[in-house]
């Protein structure tokens, strides 16, 4: 499993970065998404009605990217592969939303719409500075 540079690390602290994922075309779809980090685990809650969630289940390949806020030249590239497992209780919904100020996801979802957490499996970690050439 690949890791996280310490000099990179604290790009987990962003409040979102791009999850992309496989359409069934083939094209990448690509989602702004909020997140929690914790060490080498990255995982989002999503609802199982949006096209990347479906495009997650149908192809387990995810693209993670966080730009540094303050130096465009610096980011952080996640490729791994995804787990699901079912949140219908939103333990880790709420977990999430509590990272973003106390937000209920629950007010994010239609009647009869659901959650999974999906973590992302690193393959391959690119931590990139771009000023410090």
């Amino acid at each position: 499993m690949a890791s996280i540079p310490e000099s990179h690390r604290d790009l987990l602290d962003a409040p979102v970065g791009s999850l992309a994922t496989i359409g069934a075309d083939g094209r990448p779809q690509a989602s702004i998404v909020w997140f929690l980090a914790e060490g080498d685990t990255v995982r989002f809650s999503l609802n199982t009605s949006r096209q990347k969630t479906k495009n997650l289940l149908a192809n387990p390949a995810a693209n993670f990217l966080i730009l540094d806020g303050a130096n465009a030249g610096r980011y952080l590239e996640l490729r791994g592969d995804v787990t699901t497992e079912p949140d219908p209780d939103y333990v880790f919904a709420d977990k999430v939303g509590a990272k973003y100020g106390g937000v209920d996801l629950r007010n994010m979802d239609q009647p009869g719409q659901s959650r999974v957490v999906v973590t992302l499996n690193l393959v391959r970690v690119n931590a990139i500075d771009m000023s410090a050439r």
